[in-house]
């Protein structure tokens, strides 16, 4: 009965490999007439890890038809590390054939940075176009303004051709742009004229290019070209008109100031004016009583009286005598 059991295991478990066997059978024996040998135990160990052994196996024969030599455990190893094997073994091949120097180590990094290396490959053989600025943010014209106050509104299109080397940690697209831009309008901006620009835009791409834009960056900029310039608002006259503005209501502000100063001091007069006129009548109030106590004391008689009287009698003929009369 033991011996009955242990035949049985153990004709399981060769059903079990002749299974395995047959399922990667294919695979090892496309590999094999390929030149691109994978043993069929690590076909298996691939399927154990959870490893797409077909990526692995098409990727090893397309290397190896194109003289690379790449070792199956490196692919297995980018392939469980998220990468994608066969963008990386096409972008090997593709700098293989335009003599662009590609180990897998830089090209694996590259591809783990989220880079697209494939893309990175074509386009260090083929270098694109860049536009300045980018139309789809919402932009489409880089606006600058000369010395003479003449604004201009500039396009240009930037040639590139991707950096391998500097693909790792290096800027993208969107810093060249920006760079491009800052130097266009800082170049803009040091013209004496807008006269000046218009005759000689090639100045704009040299004074750029000059300055070393690409440094830094996943790029090496070829060229710089001014695909369009155009003659915008006058902002110098326009900003002349606005501090004119500024300082004629500012002017307006101190004059009703001092006009509402003088108003205020006019009342002020006013009121001084009848205060001291009430001073007046209350001192004039108290003549009658200086008389009285006068006659009382016997200070003053009646004939002093009189012609105090007199005196004051002639006073306001002579007044009413001086001042015209009411018609």
């Amino acid at each position: 009965m033991p011996y009955l059991i242990i035949l049985i295991a153990a004709g399981l478990i060769a059903l079990g490999f002749l299974i395995l066997f047959f399922r990667f059978f294919g695979l090892w024996f496309r590999a094999f007439l390929s030149g691109a040998s994978v043993g069929m135990g690590k076909l298996i160990g691939m399927w154990l890890r959870h490893v797409n052994a077909a990526a692995i196996v098409d990727s090893r024969i397309m290397l190896s038809k194109a003289g690379i030599d790449v070792e199956s455990d490196m692919l297995e190893t980018h392939f469980l590390a998220r990468g994608d094997v066969i963008k990386v073994s096409r972008a090997l091949v593709a700098a293989n054939k335009a003599n662009i120097p590609l180990p897998f180590q830089r090209a694996a990094a590259i591809d783990l940075a989220g880079r697209d290396v494939l893309e990175a490959v074509r386009t260090s053989v083929n270098p694109k176009v860049i536009d300045c600025p980018d139309t789809t943010k919402g932009k489409h014209t880089i606006d600058a303004v000369a010395k003479d106050g003449i604004q201009l509104q500039v396009k240009a299109r930037v040639t590139v051709r991707a950096n391998i080397e500097r693909l790792v940690g290096g800027a993208t697209e969107e810093t060249i742009i920006a760079r491009v831009g800052e130097g266009i309008v800082t170049t803009i901006g040091s013209s004496e004229s807008y006269k000046s620009v218009l005759e000689n835009p090639d100045t704009i791409s040299k004074r750029v290019l000059d300055k070393g834009l690409d440094a830094g960056t996943a790029f090496e900029i070829l060229s710089i070209d001014i695909a369009d310039i155009d003659v915008g608002a006058n902002v110098g006259a326009k900003l002349q008109a606005d501090q004119a503005e500024a300082d004629k209501r500012r002017f307006q502000a101190e004059a009703e100031k001092r006009r509402a100063a003088a108003q205020a001091r006019e009342q002020e007069m006013i009121a001084l004016v009848q205060e001291n006129r009430a001073k007046v009548v209350l001192a004039e109030a108290e003549i009658p009583l200086a008389i009285a106590e006068a006659f009382k004391n016997g200070h003053l008689g009646v004939m002093d009286y009189y012609r105090l009287k007199n005196i004051q009698a002639d006073t306001e003929m002579r007044s009413s005598i001086g001042t015209p009369g009411e018609k």
